[in-house]
């Protein structure tokens, strides 16, 4: 029982990360930069499997374009002389599915620990 709680806890911080990058992401979505500057990147974790059955760590982690996407709006504050303001390049659509898949990778992982948590209560009970 112990391997599940040690496995699921390697699952749920893996998660809890992708969660971090995922809401970065999103609350930089719409941040504009002038155009001589760079935008945004968006950040992207990368999972490897542990030795045998050790879990889940994060590898580390890979960013986006800091080119991003130029957009014309002549009325912002940042634009240049033709209009234009620089905007992360991260598709909303994208990172709302990767969202779900996090925060559904961690339930389940913390449903893992309740789980073996009751079964490990239930076994101290049966020895009383």
């Amino acid at each position: 029982m112990s391997d599940a709680i040690g496995i699921a806890s390697t699952g749920l911080t893996l998660h809890r990360k992708w969660l971090d990058a995922v809401s970065d992401n999103l609350a930089n979505v719409n941040n504009a930069t002038a155009t001589n500057a760079e935008a945004f990147r968006a950040r992207y974790i990368i999972a490897r499997a542990g030795e045998g059955d050790s879990g889940a760590y994060v590898a580390g982690a890979a960013y986006g374009s800091a080119e991003g996407r130029l957009v014309h709006e002549p009325d912002h504050p940042l634009a240049d002389k033709d209009g234009y303001v620089r905007y992360p390049d991260i598709d909303l659509a994208s990172q709302m599915g990767q969202l779900i898949m996090a925060q559904r990778g961690y339930q389940s992982n913390a449903a893992v620990v309740d789980r073996a948590k009751a079964m490990y209560e239930s076994g101290l009970q049966i020895g009383k």
